[in-house]
């Protein structure tokens, strides 16, 4: 019998390009197929595998995308919450790009303290933001993406 493809997403607007490059050298290795999603172009390597689908401009546009063509053997890569609780509700995996699996049990909570920051930033509260994007993010998604993968293909 042959095993459901796996196919990675990639909500590509604001992934930080070390996450890009990982998914590409895993798309190579273990055959893949890799789609990135975003309103605005972006260069891509050439190859079968590996497609980008730019979307109309608009607010959740990409997200609308990816949830409307997403199966239950795929993964999506994203920091948005938003997207990765829907994600989550179709039975799908969804990662951020500093290698934090969003699960049920921890998407509501992560949903609450967006909406909690929101409000503030609403209300003219520096919040500041996440801390920039560095090695250790990049590794932790690396092997965070490596365990995912090796679990999913025994």
């Amino acid at each position: 019998m042959l095993e459901p493809e796996i196919k990675v997403w990639i909500d590509a607007d604001a992934c930080p390009r070390a996450v890009k490059e990982i998914i590409f050298r895993v798309s190579d290795r273990l055959r893949l197929s890799v789609l990135l999603v975003a309103n605005s172009y972006m260069a891509v390597p050439s190859g079968p595998l590996i497609s980008f689908v730019r979307v109309g401009a608009g607010a959740d546009v990409a997200d609308a995308y990816i949830v409307d063509n997403i199966s239950e053997n795929d993964i999506v890569i994203t920091a948005d919450i938003p997207l990765a609780a829907l994600v989550v509700e179709k039975n799908v995996i969804a990662i951020n790009p500093r290698g934090e699996l969003y699960s049920e049990e921890n998407i509501r909570e992560r949903l609450s303290v967006r909406d909690f920051m929101a409000g503030l930033r609403d209300s003219g509260v520096d919040t500041g933001g996440p801390a920039p994007f560095g090695p250790k993010d990049k590794e932790r998604f690396a092997n965070s993406i490596n365990r995912l993968l090796t679990g999913m293909m025994k």
